[in-house]
C-alpha cells in the first residue's frame, strides 16, 4: 500500500490500519475507537479523571502528554506548521488546515 517497510509483522500489522482505518479497539464507555491499544488504555484516563501531565508555567492539567507538549506552545509561541502557499506559520496542524480552506480554497 506504501513504500514504509517493519522489521516486524505486528508493527506491519499496526500499519496497514493507517490504509484501512480499522479500529479494532473500542472504547467501552464512550463511542471512540483506536487503531492501537496503546490509544485506547491512554484514552481511558479521561474517563478516570487523571490527569498526570502538569504545566509548570500554568495551572492547567492534561491526560496525555501530547497535550500538555501542544499546550506548551501557548507558553513558548512555537508554531511549526507552515503554509506551503504563503509562508504562515501555525501552532497546530488543524488551525493550518483551516487556513487553507478559507484563504487557498483547498489548493
Amino acid at each position: 500500500m506504501c513504500d514504509k517497510a517493519f522489521n516486524k509483522s505486528g508493527t506491519l500489522n499496526n500499519h496497514i490500519r493507517v490504509h484501512t482505518g480499522e479500529k479494532p479497539y473500542k472504547c467501552c464507555m464512550c463511542d471512540k475507537a483506536f487503531s492501537q491499544s496503546g490509544n485506547l488504555s491512554s484514552h481511558m484516563k479521561v474517563h478516570a479523571g487523571d490527569k498526570p501531565y502538569k504545566c509548570y508555567m500554568c495551572d492547567m492539567v492534561f491526560s496525555r502528554s501530547q497535550h500538555l507538549n501542544r499546550h506548551m506552545r501557548v507558553h513558548t509561541g512555537d508554531k511549526p506548521y507552515e503554509c506551503s502557499l504563503c509562508n504562515e506559520r501555525f501552532s497546530e496542524t488543524g488551525h493550518l488546515q483551516r487556513h487553507k480552506r478559507k484563504i487557498h480554497h483547498n489548493k
